[in-house]
């Protein structure tokens, strides 16, 4: 104890002592509790060399302290040391203060003001003499020098791998990762039809909007996993969403392909600390890694590709494009565009029986001018629709005939779907009716709990 005690002296061991505690990320506190609990036995050890005032600040569990995330709980330490009351800062490694130059000096620069010390698993330092100011120094850039290694070490080893198709993340619905085969197909038909209703139905109409009305009104449903995050813990048949439609049509592994990389993270400097945010989409040119035909998709690359396009175009309305119907009873809606100012025309429909009227709209909502022009429907329409048909007649009986195939092979697919819905809503409710027949007669609270199930199963409501 006489070593112990000749580290600290009387007026700094009456000063309060801070244990300072923090683990990197949530994973860590859910799979490695030992490291947390190690850093909690500085308290019994400031103890022993006499501190009566103990302060433990775990505010930082789970932040990482590479320096681009805010650190309540070292904040914190550091205005506890800046008021003078601190004589000695406690940790189970310098690591776990800082793993980055700026906070570890500041931190330092400040125990030297103040006159408190530094304590790990290794020994006592005191930040006012030259050969521990040293040794913390050198710690510090180690541990600094560390982080970096082992991020450069993981990152290179996944872009490799990822360079190979071999990088392992979750699919989206309507696959599998085999641990043999590799990626696969889902095995559960009713989610493949689903998925290919939505390509089928937006090449034919050219808008996801209108999948999602078309599919909502015939009560189609779509798989959502039952914890929100993946498949593999069980899901749930739920109405058909916009989300569901749009994420369909944009994620390349339906067309076959393998994409890595194609989010990127971005630095900025704010009040003079370093903040780094991620999930920023990048373009498909600056994807990492890109392998087509890397599976078997439920798309062609040239079919995605044009639904990219198709998307664009109804998404941003350019000069020239396409823009896509957006419901009522106009023909002409999206269109036609104005031949004074080149903007594209807009629809309302008036009178008693509405009907539509092109009208450029621009000046007089953004400009407070006159609308350049504005005419009814009827005439344009009618003239455009001869038109048209003049076109077909050579061809009528052939384009009446693929118009009919065309319907007949969407009626198909809808009772296709309603079917495997009504199969695995029979095949719920048998499974409940078979647990709740299996269930001791006795016990309550256990039949209880299987006759709700039985009386609203997941996919009641299909």
């Amino acid at each position: 104890m006489n070593d112990m005690t000749s580290a600290f002296t009387p007026e700094l061991l009456k000063r309060r002592a801070i244990v300072y505690v923090r683990q990197s990320t949530q994973s860590q506190l859910m799979t490695n509790p030992e490291s947390q609990r190690r850093q909690y036995d500085p308290v019994e050890k400031a103890r022993a060399y006499g501190f009566a005032g103990i302060d433990v600040i775990d505010d930082d569990l789970g932040v990482s302290a590479s320096g681009c995330e805010t650190r309540p709980g070292f904040e914190r330490l550091v205005a506890m040391l800046c008021s003078g009351t601190v004589g000695a800062v406690f940790c189970l490694e310098v690591s776990r203060l800082a793993r980055n130059g700026r906070d570890w000096h500041h931190m330092l620069e400040l125990c030297g003001l103040v006159d408190a010390r530094v304590v790990d698993h290794d020994g006592v330092y005191d930040p006012r003499h030259p050969n521990h100011r040293l040794l913390l120094g050198m710690k510090g850039t180690i541990s600094e020098f560390e982080l970096g290694v082992l991020r450069v070490r993981m990152l290179e080893a996944a872009r490799a791998k990822a360079h190979r198709g071999e990088l392992r993340y979750t699919p989206p619905i309507g696959y599998v990762w085999d641990r043999d085969a590799g990626v696969m197909l889902d095995s559960d038909l009713r989610i493949q039809k689903v998925i290919r209703q939505i390509f089928s139905r937006f090449r034919e109409q050219g808008s996801a909007r209108q999948v999602l009305l078309a599919m909502s009104s015939e009560g189609i449903h779509f798989p959502r996993p039952s914890d929100g995050v993946r498949l593999t813990a069980g899901f749930d048949w739920q109405p058909i969403r916009y989300r569901n439609v749009i994420n369909v049509l944009k994620n390349v592994f339906y067309a076959g392909a393998y994409a890595y990389g194609k989010t990127g993270r971005r630095a900025e400097v704010r009040d003079g600390r370093a903040h780094v945010t991620y999930k920023h989409r990048k373009n498909p040119e600056d994807w990492d890694v890109l392998i087509k035909d890397h599976h078997v998709g439920y798309i062609e690359w040239e079919q995605y590709e044009r639904n990219q396009e198709q998307l664009a175009r109804n998404a941003y309305g350019r000069a020239g494009g396409v823009k896509s119907g957006r419901g009522g009873g106009a023909l002409l809606a999206g269109l036609l565009c104005c031949a004074r100012c080149g903007r594209r025309l807009r629809v309302a429909y008036t009178g008693r029986t509405p009907r539509p009227v092109y009208r450029c709209d621009c000046p007089n909502l953004l400009l407070g001018q006159k609308r350049c022009i504005a005419f009814g429907g009827f005439r344009a329409e009618r003239l455009i629709a001869d038109a048209v048909l003049d076109v077909l007649a050579p061809h009528a009986i052939e384009a009446a005939k693929e118009a009919r195939a065309m319907v007949k092979q969407a009626t198909q697919d809808r009772k296709s779907v309603l079917g495997m819905e009504l199969q695995q809503a029979r095949y719920n409710a048998s499974l409940a009716e078979r647990r709740y027949a299996a269930r001791d007669p006795d016990n309550r609270l256990i039949a209880s709990e299987l006759e709700r199930r039985w009386e609203y199963t997941p996919s009641s409501d299909a």
